[in-house]
């Protein structure tokens, strides 16, 4: 929903805001008094296109800006274009300055058109005189007829993710066969060459630069392992000897006191020690000189490992991997024949998985057309047009025309004058006409989907519909009957809507005034939303002119009342 919508020195609006609510907000004013102008500022908050021309005489700058409720559509976009998203509220802000260079902002942080542009869908849907802005294109069409329907399209789109990936790979492995062949020798030498490596632990450099350590200082390690093996064993007063000498004193003494049984036992665990530490240190010092070109063998062995490491990886993990991969895409090369067969014959196998999925939703939507263009002809000829109308669902049955939504082509076509051929709708219908066909459908749609509820999955809409003068041409009982759609509209969005007609001015739940006022001697455009007494007022002035009667007041209350 809109919440807020502000202009400053943009065309003849000095500054105003325009704070919108529920339901059907109604804008009206005399004729040149700018209504369209603040319809134009959100048209560029949406991504519409900016010239300098909109910046008021003697400003640096045009600025508008507006906050809509967040949804979480939008949510998703911003966090896809890098913007921090608020909770509750989004905010868009354009700047056009006046040798024509602009900036946008979308909660307060620098984004570009094209953002605008994606939000603008998810947003608001904007019918201008002579424009369509987020426009009721075929994909809108589309979307609008499945809401009617109550149409899902995730099978669809399933299938043709499955089939989508398949013709991806199938693609790639047909494209560049030259230089894939030529790349086959590069990963055949790579895999050969890890696997002639003889890799068996990912840490085996680590083990063998600890174990060159140790022969690096052979000598000295050697000579230190031998004393220690005299002190502890080999000499006349070594450890061991010292120690079993004074084990025997202890048991002599245990023979004839307890206390001394326990520190027996501790003088005998320490001899044991003793001798389990010396036989150590001798089988260390054996094997220091065991094999006397070790030592060379490793650092032949650790260089190798370092070349493998400067080509495949930092690791020897990632050499084996590396290694891995290069065997992977060489079989592939290799078995591309038989791989080539398999894939073909998937893709056909997901081709008619997909072409099954989409001839039902084409079915689904058929029936779902030929349902909507009846009610909404009646609805459109209720509005002071006299047309034919039809929704002609299309099918697109080469790969070409395939995607996640199906392969339809939906399309409104409409003949506003009897004996004339059925055409497409922008091809037709004027701005007015267009916004009417615009409400009749939309009506149509909201009131199928509201008594579908609990049965169908909708599909999402814009919240805030606007349209543009769509009561250009009508009056009387056709006016009457706009305002009754507009308010029926409302009921499940927000409608934003101008309009020269008292009958659809008395059905607004909001109602804001466009005036043109004079201040230090330049005109400039004000906005406010009335009351119910100015509301009677204005509503008389539509009806009378500039000057208000007791006929025309009486009138105006008698509209009120009967809206309501």
């Amino acid at each position: 929903m809109l919440l807020e919508l502000r202009a400053e020195n943009y065309a003849v609006i000095d500054r105003a805001v325009a704070n919108f609510g529920l339901g059907l907000n109604l804008l009206t004013g005399e004729t040149g008094a700018g209504k369209s102008i603040l319809i134009d500022a959100l048209a560029l908050l949406l991504g519409g296109k900016a010239s300098a021309d909109v910046v008021r005489h003697g400003s640096d700058k045009a600025v508008v800006g507006c906050v809509f409720e967040m949804t979480p559509g939008a949510m998703a976009i911003l966090e896809a274009n890098g913007i921090d998203a608020e909770a509750d509220h989004i905010l868009l802000r354009r700047e056009i300055a006046a040798n024509g260079k602009g900036r946008v902002f979308v909660n307060n942080q620098p984004a570009t058109v094209g953002v605008l542009r994606q939000l603008a869908p998810e947003l608001a849907l904007v019918h201008s005189q002579g424009e369509t802005l987020g426009s009721f294109d075929q994909a809108q069409q589309r979307i609008l007829l499945d809401r009617f329907g109550g149409i899902s399209t995730d099978a669809v789109a399933e299938a043709f993710a499955v089939w989508r990936a398949t013709t991806d790979k199938l693609d790639e492995l047909q494209s560049a066969e030259q230089d894939r062949l030529r790349m086959a020798d590069l990963w055949r030498f790579q895999s050969r060459e890890i696997e002639q490596a003889g890799l068996a632990t990912e840490d085996e450099d680590i083990q063998l630069e600890a174990e060159k350590r140790v022969l690096g200082n052979a000598e000295k390690l050697y000579t230190a392992a031998m004393g220690a093996h005299e002190l502890l064993y080999e000499s006349e007063n070594s450890a061991e000897t010292t120690l079993g000498a004074a084990l025997k004193h202890l048991e002599e003494l245990a023979r004839y006191d307890a206390r001394f049984q326990e520190p027996v036992q501790q003088l005998a665990a320490a001899k044991a020690a003793v001798e389990d530490v010396d036989a150590g240190v001798r089988d260390f010092a054996d094997n220091i000189h065991a094999a006397p070109g070790r030592l060379e063998e490793i650092e032949d062995r650790l260089a190798a490992l370092d070349r493998l490491k400067r080509k495949y990886g930092q690791t020897l993990a990632e050499v084996i991997a590396f290694g891995a991969e290069s065997a992977r895409q060489l079989s592939e090369v290799e078995n591309r024949d038989a791989l080539l067969l398999e894939l073909m014959a998937k893709e056909v196998q997901d081709a008619t998985a997909y072409r099954a999925a989409a001839t039902q939703l084409t079915a689904s939507r058929t029936e779902a057309a030929k349902k909507l263009e009846k009610l909404a002809e009646a609805q459109i000829n209720d509005l002071a047009m006299s047309t034919r109308f039809k929704i002609q669902v299309t099918m697109e049955q080469e790969s070409g025309g395939w995607s996640a939504h199906g392969w339809d082509k939906v399309e409104c076509l409409i003949a506003t004058n009897a004996g004339e051929p059925l055409k497409p709708l922008h091809e037709i219908a004027s701005g007015g006409e267009m916004s009417r066909v615009m409400l009749a459908l939309k009506v149509t749609v909201e009131e199928a989907a509201s008594g579908g509820a609990g049965r169908r999955k909708k599909t999402p809409l814009p919240r805030t519909l606007v349209f543009d003068e769509i009561d250009i041409g009508i009056g009387g009982r056709a006016a009457e009957a706009v305002g009754q759609k507009l308010k029926t509209l409302s009921k499940g969005q927000q409608v934003l809507c101008i309009t020269h007609l008292p009958q659809i001015a008395a059905f607004g739940d909001q109602h804001f005034l466009i005036e043109k006022t004079e201040k230090r001697g330049r005109t400039q455009t004000d906005v406010r939303r009335m009351e119910d007494t100015e509301r009677t007022q204005e509503i008389a002035r539509m009806l009378s002119g500039a000057k208000l009667t007791e006929t025309s007041l009486k009138h105006a209350e008698h509209l009120l009342q009967s809206s309501r």
